[in-house]
């Protein structure tokens, strides 16, 4: 059995594209295709008993999320496909220290957020899906994982790697994304977008929907720069993942319902795919005397 999953995991490196490959729980842990992870405790650490089962159940929902939740998420994705490396790789949206940043007050729904309305925020706009119940099992055990690999991180959980890298302002080209796709990504992710075996749909109606984060082209820069492609087989400059980015954020994929009501107070990022009710109006240019 042991010598089967071996070939597995060597034919999945072959295939040229290792997106949501799995890095050891290790302060040391890194690999060239991963990037390096952040300080994590190992799996030896998680305890026995009741709560080393929900530590376990709550990473396998976030490494499963369709197929353990379909009511709630309705695309192609999981919550791994963007926290990459079981949410412990650096610069690819960990979530090591997220439970020592909430509450946090967010300007997106201008109230102070606890990390269950950040969870729910993520299945119903990156899985497309509904909130999952505040106070029920899933609820614990996928807060019960963040909490064990952010253990030891203080308040506010700000750690070197947290986050993505932000990009200078590039003016972004959609063609020359459209054939850095063809050349880059399609392996991966699709002619059209839809995914593969080895990675997420990236549009289309599988994919996560416009509201979500990497639907914005800031976001989507970032992520790519740093992560994509995964087995590093070329290294795309910030310009190119710029473009890349605005090609990915400018094809079709699923709405989101309550996106008018972002950004309440009228602040919105300028790279926002959508308007909102509350955004401020462009200001007019003097008139001429």
């Amino acid at each position: 059995m042991e010598a089967m999953a071996r070939i597995g995991f060597a034919l999945v490196v072959l295939a040229g594209c290792t997106l949501e490959q799995r890095p050891p729980h290790s302060a040391s842990s890194s690999s060239a295709a991963l990037g390096e992870v952040l300080r994590a405790p190992p799996d030896s650490e998680i305890p026995q008993g009741p709560m080393g089962v929900a530590i376990r159940r709550g990473r396998a929902l976030l490494a499963h999320t369709g197929d353990s939740l379909p009511k709630h998420s309705a695309n192609s994705l999981r919550c791994f496909s963007c926290h990459l490396g079981e949410g412990i790789q650096a610069n690819a949206l960990s979530l090591v220290g997220v439970y020592a940043r909430f509450p946090q007050y967010r300007s997106r729904n201008a109230m102070v957020n606890l990390l269950e309305d950040r969870i729910n925020d993520c299945f119903e706009r990156s899985m497309n899906g509904t909130a999952i119940p505040r106070d029920g099992r899933e609820m614990r055990e996928i807060i019960a994982y963040l909490a064990f690999i952010s253990r030891g991180v203080a308040s506010p959980g700000v750690l070197p790697g947290v986050g993505l890298p932000e990009l200078p302002p590039l003016t972004p080209d959609t063609a020359r994304g459209r054939t850095l796709y063809a050349e880059t990504c399609v392996r991966c992710h699709g002619a059209e977008g839809e995914g593969t075996p080895i990675a997420p749909p990236v549009w289309g109606p599988r994919s996560f929907n416009i509201g979500a984060g990497m639907a914005r082209l800031r976001t989507a820069a970032g992520f790519i720069w740093k992560n994509m492609p995964n087995d590093r087989a070329v290294r795309l400059t910030e310009q190119q993942a710029v473009d890349v980015a605005a090609y990915v954020v400018s094809r079709p994929r699923p709405d989101f319902a309550r996106k008018e009501y972002d950004w309440p107070n009228g602040d919105p990022p300028p790279d926002v795919a959508y308007p909102t009710r509350a955004a401020r109006p462009p200001v007019p240019p003097p008139a001429k005397p």
